[in-house]
C-alpha cells in the first residue's frame, strides 16, 4: 500500500484507542515495526504489537471463544482498525525483541494522545528503504503472503519444519454443493449476497471432490450434522477467525481448510492443513 494510506490507517487507530471503548481501554502498549516503521514508501501492510490486560469481561469473552472454536483477538482487531484492512496485529509480541526486531513505541498508557500523533509524525518516508522481507515463509505460501498474517506463519512453518503437516494451496471455484443437508445449513447462516456464504460453499466443494463426508465437517465454528454427531475430521475456517483453535485440532489429527480471504465475486484461495501421521 501507499504510505500515505498507512500512515492514515495508524492515524485512525490512535482516534480509536483515545475514545477509549471496551477493549480498546485494556491497551497498555503500542508500538509499529516493519518496513513501514522503517520508513517504506509502499510497505507490505503496516506491522503493529498492541500489549494489553485483561478484565474479567475479557476473561469471560476469550474463554467461551476458544471453548465454541473462535480467534478471541476478532473484536479487539476490528475496534482497532474498524472496517478497514492493511494493519497486521501481533498481540503481546514485545518478544519480537529477542527475535531481532526494532520496535518503535507510538504510545503507552498514561500518555496523551499528542505525543502518540508526534510520533507517528516523525516516522518519516526513506526513498531507501523498500518493503521488508517476510519470515516464516514456506513455498506453499507464495504468491498468497499477504493473506497468511504472521502468527499463522509462524504457525504453520514450525509445524512444517517438523514434519508434523502438509500443506497445499488450492484455489476455489463455484461449485454447487451434492449434499443437500450441508447446502441448506450454508443458506441458513448467511444471505445471499455475504462473501461468507460464497466462501463457505466453495470450501465444503472443494471437499466434496477430494471424497470427504461433510457430515464429518466443522464450518466456521458449527457442525455441519445435526444429531448422532459422527468424529469431526476436518474444520473449515473463514478468514482465520478461529485461528486460536488450530494448534489444539491439528494436534488431535483435524484437517484445516482455511479459505484466505472471502470475497463476493473476486477468486478466492484457500490452504489444506493435514495432520501427518506421527510414527
Amino acid at each position: 500500500m501507499k504510505r500515505e494510506r498507512a500512515t492514515r490507517l495508524l492515524s485512525d487507530m490512535i482516534t480509536r484507542l483515545e475514545d477509549g471503548a471496551w477493549p480498546l481501554g485494556l491497551v497498555e502498549e503500542v508500538y509499529v515495526f516493519g518496513s513501514y516503521a522503517r520508513g517504506a514508501l509502499e510497505p507490505n501492510d503496516v506491522d503493529v504489537v498492541i500489549e494489553h490486560g485483561t478484565d474479567r469481561r475479557w476473561l469471560s469473552e476469550s474463554l467461551d471463544a476458544s471453548i465454541n472454536g473462535r480467534d478471541s483477538y476478532v473484536g479487539m482487531r476490528q475496534a482497532l482498525r474498524g472496517r478497514t484492512r492493511g494493519i497486521s496485529f501481533q498481540f503481546r509480541g514485545r518478544s519480537l525483541l529477542d527475535e531481532g526486531f526494532e520496535l518503535f513505541l507510538l504510545w503507552r498508557k498514561g500518555e496523551p494522545f499528542s505525543l502518540a500523533r508526534e510520533r507517528l509524525a516523525s516516522l518519516t518516508a526513506d526513498p531507501a528503504a523498500g518493503p521488508a522481507p517476510r519470515d516464516h515463509m514456506l513455498a506453499e505460501f507464495e504468491g498468497l503472503e499477504s493473506t497468511v498474517p504472521r502468527p499463522a506463519r509462524i504457525e504453520l512453518f514450525g509445524r512444517h519444519a517438523k514434519g508434523r503437516i502438509s500443506i497445499t494451496p488450492l484455489r476455489l471455484v463455484d461449485a454447487d454443493l451434492e449434499d443437500f443437508e450441508a447446502a441448506w445449513h450454508v443458506r441458513r447462516r448467511w444471505v445471499e449476497t455475504s462473501p461468507l456464504r460464497r466462501a463457505a460453499t466453495c470450501a465444503l466443494a472443494a471437499l466434496e471432490q477430494r471424497g470427504v463426508d461433510l457430515s464429518e465437517v466443522t464450518l466456521h465454528g458449527q457442525r455441519l450434522s445435526g444429531r448422532d454427531q459422527p468424529a469431526e475430521r476436518c474444520f473449515v475456517d473463514l478468514g482465520w477467525n478461529g485461528f486460536g483453535s488450530m494448534g489444539r485440532l491439528l494436534d488431535s489429527g483435524v484437517t484445516w481448510l482455511e479459505v484466505l480471504r472471502p470475497h463476493r465475486t473476486k477468486p478466492m484461495d484457500a490452504l489444506l492443513i493435514e495432520p501427518t501421521p506421527r510414527t
